[in-house]
Protein backbone atom coordinates (compact mmCIF):
# COMPACT_ATOMS: atom_id res chain seq x y z
CA UNK A 1 0.00 0.00 0.00
CA UNK A 2 1.50 3.28 -1.28
CA UNK A 3 0.95 5.66 2.01
CA UNK A 4 0.79 9.15 0.47
CA UNK A 5 -0.67 11.33 2.85
CA UNK A 6 2.39 13.39 4.56
CA UNK A 7 0.72 14.93 8.35
CA UNK A 8 1.76 18.85 8.74
CA UNK A 9 1.13 20.27 11.68
CA UNK A 10 -0.34 24.05 12.36
CA UNK A 11 2.39 25.90 14.80
CA UNK A 12 0.79 25.53 18.02
CA UNK A 13 1.32 21.27 16.79
CA UNK A 14 4.69 22.24 15.65
CA UNK A 15 5.88 23.88 18.67
CA UNK A 16 4.79 20.96 20.77
CA UNK A 17 6.71 18.87 18.40
CA UNK A 18 9.89 20.74 18.23
CA UNK A 19 9.61 20.86 22.92
CA UNK A 20 9.27 17.25 22.47
CA UNK A 21 12.16 16.14 20.43
CA UNK A 22 12.70 12.65 19.95
CA UNK A 23 11.97 9.39 22.33
CA UNK A 24 11.46 5.86 22.31
CA UNK A 25 7.62 6.14 23.61
CA UNK A 26 5.34 9.14 23.87
CA UNK A 27 2.00 9.29 25.20
CA UNK A 28 -0.66 12.11 23.95
CA UNK A 29 -2.91 12.43 26.73
CA UNK A 30 -6.43 13.53 25.27
CA UNK A 31 -5.05 13.45 21.71
CA UNK A 32 -8.39 13.96 20.14
CA UNK A 33 -7.67 13.10 16.08
CA UNK A 34 -4.42 11.79 16.48
CA UNK A 35 -2.85 14.20 14.22
CA UNK A 36 0.20 15.16 16.54
CA UNK A 37 0.81 11.17 17.50
CA UNK A 38 0.77 10.48 13.24
CA UNK A 39 3.02 13.24 12.73
CA UNK A 40 5.80 11.76 15.56
CA UNK A 41 5.73 8.09 14.40
CA UNK A 42 5.47 9.22 10.33
CA UNK A 43 9.04 11.27 10.72
CA UNK A 44 10.36 9.08 13.43
CA UNK A 45 10.18 11.38 16.55
CA UNK A 46 9.36 8.28 18.31
CA UNK A 47 9.41 4.34 17.89
CA UNK A 48 6.48 3.99 19.76
CA UNK A 49 3.39 6.28 20.62
CA UNK A 50 0.21 5.58 23.17
CA UNK A 51 -2.74 7.92 22.19
CA UNK A 52 -5.38 8.30 25.03
CA UNK A 53 -8.53 10.35 24.95
CA UNK A 54 -11.45 9.79 27.23
CA UNK A 55 -13.84 9.57 24.11
CA UNK A 56 -13.89 6.80 22.13
CA UNK A 57 -15.31 8.33 19.19
CA UNK A 58 -12.50 10.69 19.49
CA UNK A 59 -9.89 7.70 19.36
CA UNK A 60 -11.85 6.26 16.64
CA UNK A 61 -10.40 8.96 14.53
CA UNK A 62 -7.13 9.08 15.71
CA UNK A 63 -6.70 5.22 15.04
CA UNK A 64 -8.65 5.75 11.81
CA UNK A 65 -5.75 8.46 10.69
CA UNK A 66 -2.66 6.84 12.43
CA UNK A 67 -3.64 3.67 9.94
CA UNK A 68 -4.09 6.02 7.16
CA UNK A 69 -0.06 7.00 7.45
CA UNK A 70 0.83 3.54 7.98
CA UNK A 71 2.19 3.49 11.32
CA UNK A 72 -0.54 1.41 13.51
CA UNK A 73 1.83 -0.76 14.10
CA UNK A 74 3.75 1.59 16.55
CA UNK A 75 1.01 3.22 17.49
CA UNK A 76 -1.33 1.77 20.96
CA UNK A 77 -4.74 2.62 21.65
CA UNK A 78 -5.92 3.65 25.26
CA UNK A 79 -9.57 5.08 25.88
CA UNK A 80 -9.38 6.55 29.74
CA UNK A 81 -9.30 9.23 32.08
CA UNK A 82 -6.47 10.90 31.41
CA UNK A 83 -2.75 9.15 32.43
CA UNK A 84 -4.74 6.42 34.37
CA UNK A 85 -5.57 5.02 30.51
CA UNK A 86 -1.49 4.27 30.43
CA UNK A 87 -0.99 0.75 31.74
CA UNK A 88 3.39 0.79 30.87
CA UNK A 89 5.85 3.49 31.34
CA UNK A 90 6.07 6.44 28.93
CA UNK A 91 9.70 8.59 28.42
CA UNK A 92 7.25 11.80 27.34
CA UNK A 93 3.91 12.95 28.05
CA UNK A 94 2.16 15.60 25.59
CA UNK A 95 -1.23 16.98 27.37
CA UNK A 96 -2.43 20.07 25.43
CA UNK A 97 -5.42 21.75 24.22
CA UNK A 98 -7.09 21.69 27.43
CA UNK A 99 -7.57 24.19 30.39
CA UNK A 100 -4.46 24.88 32.46
CA UNK A 101 -6.82 23.11 36.29
CA UNK A 102 -7.47 20.40 33.49
CA UNK A 103 -4.12 19.44 32.91
CA UNK A 104 -2.59 19.58 36.79
CA UNK A 105 -5.47 17.35 37.77
CA UNK A 106 -4.91 14.87 35.17
CA UNK A 107 -1.04 15.10 36.50
CA UNK A 108 -1.55 14.76 40.53
CA UNK A 109 -4.25 11.89 40.08
CA UNK A 110 -1.62 9.96 37.71
CA UNK A 111 -0.67 7.48 40.32
CA UNK A 112 2.94 7.76 39.16
CA UNK A 113 1.76 6.70 35.60
CA UNK A 114 3.91 9.74 34.92
CA UNK A 115 7.00 9.20 36.93
CA UNK A 116 9.94 9.26 34.94
CA UNK A 117 8.36 11.28 32.24
CA UNK A 118 9.04 14.39 30.56
CA UNK A 119 5.83 16.28 30.45
CA UNK A 120 4.87 18.81 27.56
CA UNK A 121 1.89 20.53 28.64
CA UNK A 122 -0.12 23.57 26.38
CA UNK A 123 -2.78 24.74 28.70
CA UNK A 124 -5.51 27.17 27.15
CA UNK A 125 -6.07 29.08 30.17
CA UNK A 126 -4.89 29.19 33.73
CA UNK A 127 -1.56 29.16 32.66
CA UNK A 128 -0.44 30.14 36.42
CA UNK A 129 -2.60 27.77 38.34
CA UNK A 130 -0.69 25.21 36.52
CA UNK A 131 2.55 26.02 36.98
CA UNK A 132 1.84 26.44 40.82
CA UNK A 133 0.02 23.20 40.84
CA UNK A 134 2.91 21.33 38.87
CA UNK A 135 5.41 22.60 41.21
CA UNK A 136 3.28 21.83 44.16
CA UNK A 137 3.44 18.13 42.87
CA UNK A 138 6.92 17.75 42.96
CA UNK A 139 7.55 18.94 38.89
CA UNK A 140 10.21 21.41 37.46
CA UNK A 141 9.52 23.79 35.14
CA UNK A 142 12.56 22.86 32.39
CA UNK A 143 11.75 24.76 29.49
CA UNK A 144 9.05 27.56 27.77
CA UNK A 145 7.63 28.37 24.40
CA UNK A 146 5.55 30.62 23.15
CA UNK A 147 3.73 30.21 19.53
CA UNK A 148 1.55 32.43 17.19
CA UNK A 149 -1.09 31.01 15.23
CA UNK A 150 -2.59 33.86 13.44
CA UNK A 151 -3.98 36.52 16.21
CA UNK A 152 -3.70 33.70 19.20
CA UNK A 153 -0.22 33.04 21.18
CA UNK A 154 -0.08 29.71 22.64
CA UNK A 155 1.82 28.72 25.79
CA UNK A 156 3.60 25.37 26.01
CA UNK A 157 5.88 24.37 29.28
CA UNK A 158 7.99 21.22 29.43
CA UNK A 159 8.42 20.02 32.65
CA UNK A 160 10.32 16.80 34.55
CA UNK A 161 10.18 15.70 38.40
CA UNK A 162 12.58 17.77 40.54
CA UNK A 163 12.59 20.67 42.88
CA UNK A 164 11.50 24.69 42.19
CA UNK A 165 11.36 27.31 43.92
CA UNK A 166 9.40 30.22 41.88
CA UNK A 167 8.61 33.76 42.91
CA UNK A 168 5.38 35.23 42.54
CA UNK A 169 6.53 36.97 38.77
CA UNK A 170 7.20 33.72 37.85
CA UNK A 171 4.62 31.90 38.46
CA UNK A 172 2.81 34.60 36.59
CA UNK A 173 4.44 35.29 33.36
CA UNK A 174 6.86 31.75 32.85
CA UNK A 175 10.57 31.39 34.61
CA UNK A 176 11.95 30.19 31.17
CA UNK A 177 10.26 33.22 29.31
CA UNK A 178 11.14 35.90 31.27
CA UNK A 179 15.18 34.39 31.81
CA UNK A 180 15.11 34.00 27.87
CA UNK A 181 13.38 37.47 27.14
CA UNK A 182 10.96 35.52 24.88
CA UNK A 183 10.49 37.41 21.29
CA UNK A 184 6.86 37.18 21.70
CA UNK A 185 6.81 37.96 25.53
CA UNK A 186 5.96 41.54 24.74
CA UNK A 187 2.75 40.83 22.40
CA UNK A 188 2.04 37.84 24.88
CA UNK A 189 2.02 40.54 28.03
CA UNK A 190 -0.26 42.67 25.74
CA UNK A 191 -2.35 40.23 25.86
CA UNK A 192 -2.65 39.30 28.72
CA UNK A 193 -3.37 42.80 29.80
CA UNK A 194 -6.48 43.20 27.78
CA UNK A 195 -8.00 40.05 28.92
CA UNK A 196 -7.49 40.59 32.98
CA UNK A 197 -8.20 44.36 32.06
CA UNK A 198 -11.26 43.24 30.70
CA UNK A 199 -12.03 40.75 33.76
CA UNK A 200 -11.07 43.46 36.28
CA UNK A 201 -14.19 45.62 34.75
CA UNK A 202 -16.33 43.12 35.08
CA UNK A 203 -15.28 41.80 38.65
CA UNK A 204 -15.88 45.47 39.67
CA UNK A 205 -18.92 45.69 38.33
CA UNK A 206 -20.32 42.57 39.93
CA UNK A 207 -18.94 44.02 42.98
CA UNK A 208 -16.74 40.70 43.66
CA UNK A 209 -13.74 42.00 45.51
CA UNK A 210 -11.45 38.89 45.63
CA UNK A 211 -11.63 38.77 41.98
CA UNK A 212 -10.98 42.45 41.21
CA UNK A 213 -7.64 42.52 43.56
CA UNK A 214 -6.45 39.08 42.22
CA UNK A 215 -6.58 40.66 39.03
CA UNK A 216 -4.93 43.65 39.85
CA UNK A 217 -2.24 41.95 41.58
CA UNK A 218 -1.80 39.98 38.13
CA UNK A 219 -2.44 42.98 35.91
CA UNK A 220 0.65 44.83 37.68
CA UNK A 221 2.83 41.85 37.53
CA UNK A 222 2.29 42.01 33.55
CA UNK A 223 2.51 45.86 33.55
CA UNK A 224 5.90 45.99 35.49
CA UNK A 225 7.18 42.98 32.85
CA UNK A 226 6.07 45.57 29.64
CA UNK A 227 7.85 47.89 30.99
CA UNK A 228 10.71 46.24 31.86
CA UNK A 229 10.95 44.69 28.18
CA UNK A 230 10.63 47.68 26.76
CA UNK A 231 13.43 49.27 28.39
CA UNK A 232 15.37 46.48 27.33
CA UNK A 233 14.30 46.82 23.64
CA UNK A 234 12.63 43.51 23.52
CA UNK A 235 9.27 44.35 23.24
CA UNK A 236 7.45 43.89 20.07
CA UNK A 237 3.81 45.12 21.04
Amino acid sequence: MDYAKHISLDPRLSAIAEMLGSCDCCADIGSDHGRLGAFLLQNHRCKRAVLTDISADSLAKARKLVALVGVEARCDFRVGDGALALDSPVDAAVIAGMGGETIAEIVENAQGRLDGARLIVQPNVAAPELRARLNAAGWRIEDEELARDGRRIYLILAAALGEQALSAREVEVGPLLLAKRHPLLGDYAAFRLRVDGKALVGARAGKDEAAAAELSRRIAIWEEVRQWLERSGTSTA
